[in-house]
């Protein structure tokens, strides 16, 4: 395993020359430079894991070289050295983001542990920005699945408001629409992706705690308070609080929570001092908060602080075909988990899910998803298995024909193109494409933009073919 190269930077060469001795007997590599321009050369050609850097350098303050060095590589490990250890020093250093600072006459003992702890700290802060790009990836917008014009139109919003700076954004949704997914695509897809997302289920904490626990409180606030503790607000310092289902909070709590956000401060339970605070908060409601807020069940001024930004999350059955798409995501990651050979959907499976309304949105669909690929032994997914009550609402109480279906030799599978089978008499070609381009039409509410997208072509393509269609049309 090759060493750990650590940079030394200090014009006196006997410091050097003892430093580097005592690095390279602990199992370093160290690097000599007796100036800022040598360091920085240094720096830049070899990359070091440390460096130990002195303040004062003949041609350079070792402050201007520890901002540089940071511009360079922001998650580089300085160690400020020097002879002149005043408090003005240390604190100007810790402001230019040095790991740690030393005096001299330095403590070779001293030294190995403050680099050891800083070398750890390092690599602890890789893997966490390594998981946090991870997660990243987890919830990017991409992971909301769909293609239709109001699933584009609420990205496109709330892409608009992870790249700006706005402190609170309520986002609004039947249950099961995917409020905490969306919630965590704006964090990992805003400037505080590094910091903390905090989701907090207002309806899943006693009121009793409800304050102690949003807001921490100090040692003494009450009988078991026997140490100071640091709220779910405080914890999320930099990032992001999800208050999940907020039309649950108490009013007197909803009180607080403005202030909070009004005054970007709060105080603990039982404490005298604001403590200062920068998140972001985005708020949730399967409820219209507006209209709880004209009912006296939510307060008004806290309703119009956290809809700065609103976005309104559509439900499924104003999705159009999202349900299919949706569908076939879930398929794909269920059978990589069950180990199944199921390539997709029956039509009449199709025709189903069209028809129903999905109450229970993205989440229900899910749930049938994965409950029929637990169930079906076949290689497509039938209405065998559909819960009674969903086909019930989407065939109008018709009988389901899960094993008739079964012997249906024509399906439609995931990922693959449509089959048509031409009769034995044969077809006009036009009058296919003129089904089908009325079909799109009548399907996208004479929405041309949509129906081209239905067919694959586009706009122009689209007008271009009904103009051909009318002319071909025999005249009445």
């Amino acid at each position: 395993m090759p060493r750990e190269k650590i940079l030394i930077v200090d014009d006196d060469s006997a410091v050097r020359w003892t430093l580097a001795t005592a690095l390279r007997g602990s199992g370093y590599d160290p690097l000599e430079a007796p100036t800022a321009a040598a360091a920085l050369a240094a720096f830049d050609a070899e990359q070091p894991a440390l460096t130990l850097l002195d303040i004062n350098l003949p041609d350079e303050s070792g402050l201007n070289v520890l901002t540089k060095i940071k511009t360079r590589s922001p998650e580089a490990l300085v160690i400020m050295i020097t002879t002149d250890v005043h408090v003005e020093n240390t604190i100007a250093a810790l402001r230019g983001q040095a790991y740690d600072f030393l005096g001299k006459p330095i403590n070779l003992d001293e030294l190995e542990v403050r680099i050891a702890n800083a070398l750890e700290a390092g690599r602890l802060r890789k893997e966490v920005n390594l998981i946090r790009k991870e997660r990243a990836r987890d919830f990017d917008f991409s992971q909301i699945i769909g293609r239709s014009e109001a699933r584009g139109e609420m990205i496109k919003l709330a892409r608009k408001v992870a790249e700006s700076e706005v402190s609170t954004v309520l986002l609004q949704g039947e249950s099961g629409t995917g409020k905490d997914l969306l919630a965590k695509a704006i964090h990992y897809g805003s400037r505080r992706a590094g910091a903390p997302f905090a989701p907090i289920n207002c309806a899943a904490i006693p009121a009793t705690l409800m304050e102690s626990e949003f807001f921490g409180y100090e040692k003494g606030a009450f009988t078991d308070a026997r140490a100071r503790k640091q709220g779910l607000l405080e914890q999320a310092e930099g990032g992001t609080v999800f208050l999940d289902e907020i039309g649950e909070m108490e009013l007197n709590l909803q009180a607080k929570l403005l202030r909070v956000l009004e005054e970007g401060a709060f105080r603990r339970v039982g404490g005298l001092k604001d403590v200062p605070l920068d998140v972001r908060v985005i708020a949730a409601s399967n409820r219209n908060l507006k209209a709880d807020s004209e009912d006296g069940r939510f307060r008004l001024d806290l309703y119009y602080r956290l809809s700065i930004i609103r976005i309104d999350i559509p439900p499924l059955r104003e999705r159009g075909d999202d349900v299919l798409t949706l569908a076939e995501h879930f398929i794909e990651r269920f059978k990589e988990q069950m180990g199944k050979r199921i390539r997709g959907l029956t039509p009449k499976v199709i025709d189903v899910f069209r028809r129903y309304t999905w109450p229970g949105n993205v989440r229900e669909l899910r749930n049938v998803i994965e409950r029929v690929m637990i169930l079906e032994d076949g290689d497509m997914i039938t209405t065998a298995y559909l819960p009674s009550d969903l086909i019930a609402e989407a065939t109008g109480g018709a009988r389901r024909g899960g094993e008739a279906e079964r012997s249906q030799p024509q399906a439609i599978e995931v990922n693959a193109g449509p089959r048509v089978s031409l009769p034995a008499e044969g077809i006009s070609l036009d009058k296919v494409e003129m089904s089908l381009v009325q079909q799109a039409l009548a399907r996208s509410g004479g929405n041309q933009t949509r129906a081209a997208e239905l067919l694959g072509i586009s706009r122009g393509q689209l007008r271009y073919r009904l103009k051909k269609l009318e002319e071909s049309a025999p005249s009445r």
